[in-house]
C-alpha cells in the first residue's frame, strides 16, 4: 500500500475539473438543476479517476527502461547517452522522463516528454553531455512518470541503475587527430632522418665486408660462424616526446568552461597519441612546487593507458611554479635528447624573464617547445567600441597585454626556442601541427 501511494500522483487536470465542479456546486445553491448536474459530474470524475488508476496499476511493469552509458566520460567533448523505453500498456502512454544527472552539470530539470504507442518496443531517447572537469560523476536513477490518455493520474517508476563514471582527459577526438597526423603533408619519405641526436639502434648481424667499422665486430657470432660477423646499426627512428604540464595557479584561468590546465591535459593526451602513431616515444610529467606524474617516454601498447591515468590525476595546488625544480629533474631523468613540449602560460615579459634562464638551460640539451595561450577575453574586449573613460583604459591595458604576448614569442625565438601562441580551444590542433612541422624539418 505504501508503494502505491508513493508512486501515485494526481494531475492538474483532475484538480481543474474538481475546481470547476466546486463552482457548479456553489451555483447549485441557487439553482437545483445545476446542483444535480454538479453531483453527476462529480460522480463521473470519481469514476474516471478510478478507471485511470486501475489501468495504470493493473500492469505490474508497465514501462521498462535500459540506459546505455559510456564506460568513461571524455572531458570537454559531447558524450552520447542512450535510453531505450519499452511499453507493456495497451493504450498510448504519455511519458515524462527525468534523468538524475551528476551534480557537476547543475541540471535538476532534465526532462524528456514522449508518447509510447500501445505495446511499443524500443523507443529511443538520445542526448549528449559535455563535462567540463575531470573527476568522478555519479548518475542516479531515471524517474519515469506515466499517464494514460485521460491524464487524471500518474504512476511513477524509478528505473535504471545508479552508476559512477570517471571523466578522463579528452579521448573521443584522438582518432580525428591521428588521422590528421597521417594525412598531414609534413610526413617523411621512405628514408627517415634523425637530426636532434645521433644514437643508434641495432638492426641485424651480417658478414663483415671491407669498409665495415671493426668496432662493430660481434665476436660471439664470429666464433659461431667461423667468419667475421658485425652488428649493423641504423639511426634511431623513435624519438622521445615529453609533454610537460605546468599546473601552477596561472593555469587555473577558465575559458569557455574549461581551465587552461584541462586544455593542456587534453592536448598532451592527443599529442602523445599522435607521437606513438608516428613511431615516436611518448612520455610526460607535471610540475608546480615539485615535479610529479613522471612517465618515461616509451613506445609500448600500454603507454597511452599509463599517460591517460596520470593525466586524470593531475590537479593544481595553486602554488607558484618552480622552474628550477623542473630543470633539475629534466637534467637528471631525461638523459637522451628529446622534444620537450612545455604547456604553460606567460602573461608578461617579467614573468618570462624570471624563468628564461631555466628554459635556455633545458634548450641546450633538448628541443624545447613552449606552448602558451592567447587571452580570448582581451580579443573580445578590443572588438567592442569604447564609450567611457574606463572602457578606454581597459582597451589600452588589453592592447598592452596582447603586445607583451607577441614580445614573449620574439624573445623565445631570439634564443632559438620555438613556441606556439594559440587560443585555448585551438590548442590541440596547433600543438600537433607544430610537432608535425618540427618532424618534417628533421628536428624530431
Amino acid at each position: 500500500m505504501n508503494h502505491l501511494f508513493n508512486s501515485l500522483f494526481l494531475n492538474n487536470r483532475l484538480f481543474f475539473l474538481l475546481g470547476g465542479n466546486a463552482c457548479l456546486l456553489i451555483i447549485g445553491f441557487f439553482t437545483s438543476f445545476v446542483f444535480d448536474v454538479a453531483k453527476v459530474m462529480l460522480l463521473v470524475i470519481a469514476v474516471l479517476t478510478a478507471i485511470d488508476m486501475i489501468v495504470l496499476f493493473m500492469v505490474r511493469d508497465g514501462v521498462k527502461l535500459h540506459r546505455f552509458l559510456p564506460e568513461k566520460l571524455s572531458n570537454g567533448d559531447v558524450n552520447d547517452i542512450q535510453i531505450i523505453l519499452d511499453s507493456r500498456y495497451n493504450f498510448p502512454a504519455h511519458i515524462h522522463l527525468i534523468e538524475e544527472l551528476p551534480f557537476q552539470f547543475q541540471k535538476r530539470d532534465f526532462i524528456f516528454r514522449t508518447v509510447l504507442n500501445p505495446q511499443q518496443q524500443e523507443k529511443v531517447i538520445e542526448y549528449g553531455l559535455t563535462p567540463k572537469k575531470r573527476g568522478v560523476y555519479e548518475f542516479g536513477h531515471v524517474n519515469v512518470y506515466v499517464s494514460s490518455p485521460l491524464k487524471l493520474a500518474t504512476r511513477k517508476y524509478i528505473l535504471g541503475e545508479e552508476k559512477t563514471l570517471k571523466c578522463y582527459p579528452s579521448f573521443l577526438k584522438l582518432n580525428h587527430f591521428t588521422i590528421n597526423a597521417f594525412t598531414d603533408s609534413s610526413t617523411f619519405g621512405s628514408k627517415k632522418v634523425r637530426r636532434i641526436g645521433h644514437s643508434l639502434e641495432f638492426e641485424q648481424i651480417k658478414e663483415y665486408v671491407a669498409g665495415d667499422d671493426i668496432r662493430t665486430l660481434n665476436w660471439k657470432a664470429t666464433a659461431k660462424n667461423n667468419q667475421l660477423m658485425v652488428n649493423q646499426y641504423i639511426d634511431e627512428r623513435s624519438q622521445p616526446i615529453y609533454s610537460i604540464i605546468d599546473k601552477g595557479r596561472t593555469m587555473e584561468m577558465h575559458f569557455e568552461g574549461l581551465s587552461l590546465l584541462d586544455y593542456a591535459i587534453n592536448a598532451a593526451l592527443a599529442v602523445s597519441n599522435a607521437a606513438l602513431k608516428k613511431q615516436d616515444k611518448a612520455g610526460m610529467l607535471s610540475f608546480s612546487g615539485k615535479v610529479e606524474d613522471h612517465i618515461m617516454a616509451e613506445q609500448r601498447n600500454a603507454q597511452m593507458r599509463l599517460i591517460s591515468e596520470a593525466l586524470y590525476n593531475v590537479s593544481t595546488n595553486f602554488s607558484e611554479s618552480d622552474y628550477s625544480q623542473l630543470y633539475s629533474v629534466v637534467k637528471q631523468r631525461i638523459t637522451n635528447r628529446s622534444l620537450l613540449i612545455l604547456y604553460t602560460n606567460f602573461d608578461t615579459m617579467d614573468g618570462l624573464r624570471r624563468q628564461l634562464p631555466y628554459l635556455r638551460a633545458m634548450a641546450k640539451s633538448h628541443l624545447l617547445l613552449v606552448v602558451f595561450f592567447k587571452n580570448t577575453e582581451l580579443h573580445q574586449l578590443l572588438e567592442k567600441t569604447s564609450r567611457t573613460i574606463q572602457e578606454v583604459y581597459d582597451t589600452i591595458i588589453a592592447e598592452k597585454l596582447m603586445y607583451e604576448k607577441k614580445q614573449i614569442v620574439n624573445e623565445l625565438k631570439k634564443y632559438g626556442i620555438p613556441s606556439v601562441l594559440t587560443k585555448p580551444k585551438n590548442l590541440t590542433d596547433a600543438t600537433i601541427n607544430k610537432y608535425l612541422e618540427l618532424k618534417s624539418r628533421g628536428l624530431v
